[in-house]
């Protein structure tokens, strides 16, 4: 709990910081008078300021925003002397620039952060597949588990690697809700038989990334081999006689591929809250083969009824290092933060028209979540995670909605084509519009974050 408090303030406070630098930055370099500039809202807890007339620095109690206060004659009075140094007085250009720059300084931080993470290098699980989701399109297009995962293209002719499972699953993520044709080139674990497999995601109804979308896809976990791991005492595992390191064959005469299958026909012997029935278990143990029979115990999960064996089942996926030299990795983040907001905004666009769910908004408990998360799993996977917030920040930033940056962007169009600023009605009526749209999402989120954390979504 204190990991994922601590990583929360320290994600917030990196990308408030770096969002209002952004404006303070170009605002100075453009002559404004930057009077404050302060992380979060409320009570101040830590101020500094060089000289009465220089800008003051605060840390306020309240970490979920910031603020750049700059000279500005429509908001106080400013002294003769020093009315060049106004916002409102800068010329056009120069006030959006100053606008846009917290915005673009999220998403040039967010380049940098997917680079060094390339460059210290992340162990990702290698694209070697499980068993696919029967049915599913991965299932119908011939995949299947031992599948190793070798290249992806979207035309057939253009060939990119795939270099480990997370990054097959956002490639077929993509294509999914680009409604592209995604082909592959897969060969067995041991990179012979090489084949093409073509994934027709064209005519999947893509609305949300959810866990529906993915059980359409039924892209499978990494592979895990059919094997026991620590097996409890006095379990059904321990008392049918299985050991660590057995090796499961088949279950009622159906072979077993990977540890999913295993883990799916003991989840499913409770259905319907019913006793389980006993399983015959074909087993290789030390070189020999065994049958022992098995019946599972029934065990609740949220509200359903599943079965157990009281036994770890499979082995940690084969790993691999993703690295990239200081080039390479460089262009992968940049390449990255722009798949990244492309998506956010199909996402956000398919959200207005209704043809993806609210229930993709996520909010501050979600983010505290996988900020906690991703600090336990290491350095690499934090970066990329601060990086995805990043972008995220400065899209939504972007968006031409009152309070936001995007919205005083497009005030400015306005001013631009017809050579006057928005009325100071308009102003406030917008003003108001945007507050109560701001709140509406800000509720919606967190709804969706209580509901995520009650297993409601």
């Amino acid at each position: 709990m204190i990991t994922t408090v601590l990583a929360f303030i320290l994600t917030l406070g990196v990308l408030i910081v770096v969002h209002e630098y952004g404006h303070y930055r170009v605002a100075r370099a453009c002559g404004v008078k930057v009077l404050r500039f302060s992380v979060g809202f409320g009570r101040v807890l830590w101020r500094r300021q060089a000289t009465p007339d220089s800008t003051e620095f605060v840390v306020c109690a309240l970490p979920l925003g910031g603020y750049v206060r700059m000279l500005d004659e429509r908001e106080m009075d400013v002294d003769r002397r020093e009315a060049d140094q106004a916002f409102n007085r800068k010329p056009l250009a120069q006030r959006a620039a100053i606008v846009s720059a917290g915005p673009l300084a999220n998403l040039l931080l967010a380049v940098l952060l997917y680079a060094v993470a390339h460059w210290i290098g992340i162990d990702e699980p290698r694209a070697v597949l499980g068993t696919p989701v029967a049915g599913s399109v991965a299932d119908g297009a011939g995949l299947r588990a031992g599948d190793w995962v070798r290249a992806r293209s979207t035309d057939g002719e253009q060939w990119s690697e795939v270099s480990s499972m997370p990054d097959l699953r956002w490639q077929v993520t993509q294509a999914a809700l680009h409604a592209e044709v995604l082909h592959l080139q897969v060969t067995d674990r041991d990179g012979r038989g090489a084949r093409t497999v073509r994934l027709d995601l064209s005519r999947l109804q893509s609305g949300d990334v959810d866990a529906a979308l993915m059980k359409r896809i039924g892209l499978p976990p990494a592979f895990s081999e059919p094997r026991l791991g620590e097996v409890r005492a006095g379990g059904p595992a321990a008392a049918a006689g299985l050991q660590r390191g057995d090796r499961v064959l088949a279950i009622d005469g159906a072979p077993v591929a990977d540890a999913q299958q295993i883990v799916e026909r003991i989840r499913g012997s409770a259905k319907d809250g019913a006793t389980p029935a006993a399983q015959r278990w074909v087993l290789e143990r030390a070189g020999r083969r065994l049958e022992v029979d098995l019946t599972p115990r029934v065990a609740a999960d949220g509200e359903r009824r599943i079965g157990r064996i009281d036994a770890v089942v499979g082995q940690a996926p084969e790993m691999v290092t993703v690295r990239q030299g200081p080039v390479d990795g460089l262009v992968k983040g940049a390449v990255r933060t722009w798949e990244v907001s492309a998506l956010t905004v199909k996402m956000l666009g398919r959200m207005l028209i209704g043809e993806a769910s609210l229930k993709n908004l996520s909010g501050p408990l979600t983010i505290a979540d996988y900020a906690g998360q991703s600090v336990q799993q290491g350095l690499a996977y934090y970066l990329g995670f601060l990086a995805l917030v990043s972008v995220s920040l400065g899209v939504l930033n972007l968006l031409p909605l009152p309070m936001l940056d995007g919205g005083h962007l497009m005030y400015y169009i306005f001013e631009a084509v017809t050579g006057r600023p928005v009325s100071e009605l308009w102003l406030a009526r917008l003003q108001r519009g945007g507050i109560a749209l701001l709140l509406m999402m800000m509720s919606v989120a967190l709804f969706n974050d209580v509901a995520r954390l009650l297993g409601l979504h």
